[in-house]
């Protein structure tokens, strides 16, 4: 009997399987790999999912990729925690949450498999200082400096 069986969908594509969790992560690190190029296969990206010409931000509820692979790609799956933060809230945000508590980034981080900040609010003080991010009581948002900073 298989003891990990997954499913996920991104866009047009799609993987599934079951089996021994060592083999299994194995296989969906080849299907994210190639997932750009799977993507571009399934031809252009309709016009209503596009990317905001201005700012490159996905429209809300447009999310792309996996959490994973967009730490990879933001360089922010290892090493500073306030990047992987400010990553991970705005992935969250241009998943179509407009405010963003510290508890969504810690739950996103967990719920797929990211590991944990050593100290969130502290992430969260730091990154408002810098302006990264704008509070509003108990919640935040990601500021266009912020998805700067990410872009560097």
């Amino acid at each position: 009997m298989p003891d990990a069986k997954i499913e996920i969908k991104v866009g047009a594509v799609s993987f599934s399987g079951e089996g021994p969790g060592e083999w299994l992560a194995k296989q969906l690190d080849k299907v994210l790999s190639k997932l750009p190029e799977l993507l571009a296969v399934g031809g252009d990206v309709p016009e209503e999912n596009a990317p905001d010409a201005a700012t490159g931000a996905i429209k809300p509820g447009q999310r792309k990729t996996t959490l994973a692979v967009y730490l990879k790609d933001n360089k922010a799956a290892t090493g500073n925690q306030q990047r992987k933060f400010l990553a991970t809230a705005t992935w969250l945000q241009d998943g179509g949450l407009k405010r963003v508590a510290t508890a969504n980034v810690t739950k996103a981080l967990s719920d797929n498999n990211q590991g944990k900040l050593t100290n969130p609010a502290q992430c969260l003080i730091n990154l408002s200082k810098a302006g990264s991010v704008v509070r509003e009581g108990s919640q935040f948002y990601v500021t266009d400096e912020g998805r700067a900073e990410l872009a560097k």
